[in-house]
């Protein structure tokens, strides 16, 4: 997602001084089980802030613009770091960095770019520019390294037109070597596809949440709002359901849940002509635990600027819809979901667009590490913000 408020614009080391619609019958955060489901303890995770690192704004690094990073995961095979670019080709070719991130209980000590590449259409040509409009173009939103090769898997939302003249852009999930070069693609599922109508995915909606679990054996992809055929988006009022599919690492989809966002948080103030915007930029798959994600949503709305929530959620009891066509008017079983922390809370020196996680390094007590990424959108008034978190 873009946030509306924010302007697009077409080995460095950097060291510097975490409700439902109405017609799903929903839970509270903190709600009991129904069904069979496990006790509410199997989920509720603790976050601290370990520390904070703001990267330069638009740094230069070997011939292209550092920013616009919306994905980041930690590579098992090097235990460096890997983002994702979501520059559109504007101005340099759809691209990842490698990096390392020094993270400990200390906090983030220094952030060094190690290397960067464009990725690659299937004839090896670069993405060209979303202004072409030859329907070729990619919108790159998160990245993870297959635990099994090393090899990357990224996402992409696509773009559902504005107009008919306008070509289809459907999203995607493929596969790159190290080098950015093209292997291949998971079939997504029915209904991540964007058709004519009142149906499938949201315009800037789609799929910009990914991760695996199971060791490597089960990619689980998230869309960041709802469907159109499953309710309108959240309002003051009510949240709504976000579908969230897990997948075989062959296409086979294995289940898929509602988990449910929340409401807008609070009024926008009129200094805006764009309303509110919500959604799930980013979900992580819990070690040893495939039906257990940290999940963050993220909103925006004018005059109050971002709010960015970390949610343990857990699949574990909910109902699975794939086979439900629209959500309206079904009494289903959310995925469950208790807070873990919201940035505000946390200390930082500003809460931005944060739209990427990974796992980072176990300290030496057992504590596990988590990695937050921010998206700049190469906007002068937004920052590329690195944050490690401290998670029980």
């Amino acid at each position: 997602m873009k946030p509306p408020l924010i302007r697009r614009a077409c080995v460095v080391a950097v060291v510097l001084a975490a409700t439902m619609a109405p017609t799903v019958a929903a839970r509270s955060q903190d709600s009991a089980p129904r069904g069979g489901a496990a006790a509410p303890s199997d989920i509720g995770a603790k976050a601290r802030l370990l520390g904070e690192k703001i990267v330069p704004h638009k740094l230069s690094f070997r011939g292209t613009t550092v920013g616009g990073l919306s994905g980041i995961d930690r590579d098992p095979c090097t235990g460096d770091y890997v983002a994702i670019s979501d520059d559109r080709s504007v101005l340099q070719p759809a691209r990842f960095y490698t990096a390392r991130i020094a993270v400990d209980a200390a906090g983030v000590h220094s952030v060094e770019f190690t290397g960067t590449h464009p990725l690659r259409q299937p004839d090896g040509a670069v993405y060209p520019p979303v202004s072409a409009g030859d329907g070729k173009a990619v919108d790159p939103e998160d990245v993870r390294v297959d635990p099994r090769s090393c090899a990357y898997w990224w996402a992409q939302e696509g773009d559902r037109p504005k107009s008919p003249d306008e070509p289809v852009l459907q999203p995607s999930i493929q596969f790159a070597a190290r080098s950015g070069a093209y292997r291949g693609h998971l079939t997504l599922p029915p209904n991540y596809v964007i058709t004519s109508g009142d149906l499938g995915i949201r315009r800037n909606k789609a799929v910009e949440a990914i991760t695996f679990g199971a060791g490597g054996a089960m990619l689980t992809s998230a869309v960041e709002g709802p469907l159109l055929q499953d309710g309108p988006e959240p309002t003051l009022q009510h949240g709504a359901p976000v579908r969230v599919t897990q997948q075989s690492r062959d296409g086979e989809v294995l289940g898929q849940f509602a988990y449910p966002l929340e409401r807008i948080f609070t009024a926008p103030d009129g200094s805006s002509t764009y309303p509110p915007d919500t959604g799930v930029p980013a979900i992580l798959a819990h070690p040893g635990d495939p039906g257990r994600y940290l999940v963050l949503e993220r909103t925006w709305v004018a005059g109050a600027g971002y709010k960015i929530r970390l949610f343990d959620a857990t699949t574990r009891g909910a109902t699975d819809v794939r086979r439900i066509d629209s959500l309206k008017g079904h009494k289903i079983v959310p995925m469950r979901k208790k807070l873990v922390a919201d940035l505000a809370t946390l200390g930082l020196s500003r809460v931005d667009n944060t739209e990427g996680m990974t796992w980072g390094p176990t300290l030496p007590d057992g504590e596990r590490t988590l990695v937050l990424v921010s998206d700049d959108n190469f906007a002068e008034d937004a920052v590329t913000q690195i944050v490690a978190l401290g998670i029980r």
